[in-house]
């Protein structure tokens, strides 16, 4: 298992190149089951994944002859796994921050962590929002323009305009299913603002909450702000209750579970990636935040 030192964080502008080289890379070893009625043993041949296609397809098996059951031999268990050296994607959103808010691009809140990061890898300063929530997350989440995505605004204020009606359309692939598709365990925590308003019920349609749009994990709330002290969460498509602890805050409740979801990860699947989108919403309105940090800053 690797340590969680261990673990690769790919930023946003490289995971195209990542998923750009999904079509090139790696094959799977699948046996072509033709044998005789002798019992002779099915011949191994490789098998090269077409990963242009999404759901990758199955190899076709070829019936089989063996009229004895004690000398059938099974074929390989079909298996979608990512390439070869497949890094581990995360993505930090922070919901509401300026670019030059943060002490690792020279501002004034103090984030060691982020400056760690951006000391040992790359800072980007080149990105484009629509300095609108939705649009931009449902963007970075497919690769494609906002409007493409039916995302003109707020899922809120959604209209009957094309490219305005708040609802990913099929022909739009999000990133986490093809990800997952791919070999990839796929989780987000946090904020979720790319479903109608009015898909938000338990009578569905469920076809853009997150674990319909590629993410085997979702923990967090939908829309586009909640109480950080007693917050409207989801785990996966149901409600639950949290506890009743006087001193719980949101950020800290996803910042663990993210943490329990990829040890979870890595302990049972240790040669998987995982892809994590981490979106809190603690610096959002209403700012709901600890006595200890408005005395900071």
């Amino acid at each position: 298992m690797r340590r969680q030192s261990e673990y690769r964080a790919i930023a946003m502008l490289v995971i195209g190149g990542v998923i750009g080289g999904f079509s090139a890379i790696g094959g799977l070893n699948t046996a072509a089951a033709q044998e005789s009625n002798a019992g002779v043993q099915p011949k191994v041949q490789p098998y090269e994944l077409d990963r242009n296609v999404l759901p990758i397809a199955e190899p076709k098996i070829s019936a089989m002859t063996t009229l004895d059951a004690r000398n059938a031999k099974a074929p390989t268990r079909f298996e979608v796994k990512a390439p070869a050296n497949a890094p581990n994607v995360l993505i930090v959103l922070i919901d509401d921050m300026g670019f030059g808010q943060s002490s690792a691009f020279g501002g004034p809140i103090q984030m060691p962590t982020l400056e760690r990061m951006g000391k040992g890898g790359l800072k980007y300063n080149k990105f484009h929002t629509t300095a609108l929530c939705s649009p931009t997350r449902a963007a970075l989440l497919s690769g494609r323009n906002h409007h493409v995505n039916n995302m003109g605004s707020i899922t809120e204020t959604a209209t009957a305009f094309a490219g305005q009606t708040g609802q990913r359309p099929n022909s739009v692939a999000p990133l986490a299913e093809m990800l997952r598709l791919n070999g990839y365990s796929t989780a987000a925590f946090g904020k979720s603002h790319e479903t109608a308003a009015w898909e938000v019920s338990a009578s569905g349609p469920t076809d853009r909450w997150p674990t319909r749009s590629g993410f085997d994990k979702f923990y967090g709330f939908i829309g586009g702000e909640t109480n950080q002290w007693a917050p409207a969460v989801y785990e996966d498509m149901s409600r639950i209750e949290l506890p009743k602890d006087p001193n719980y805050h949101f950020m800290t409740d996803l910042a663990n579970q993210a943490i329990k979801w990829t040890s979870a990860q890595k302990a049972l699947t240790p040669d998987r990636p995982f892809f994590t989108y981490f979106a809190p919403g603690a610096t959002h309105a209403p700012h709901h935040v600890p006595k200890e940090w408005i005395a900071k800053y």
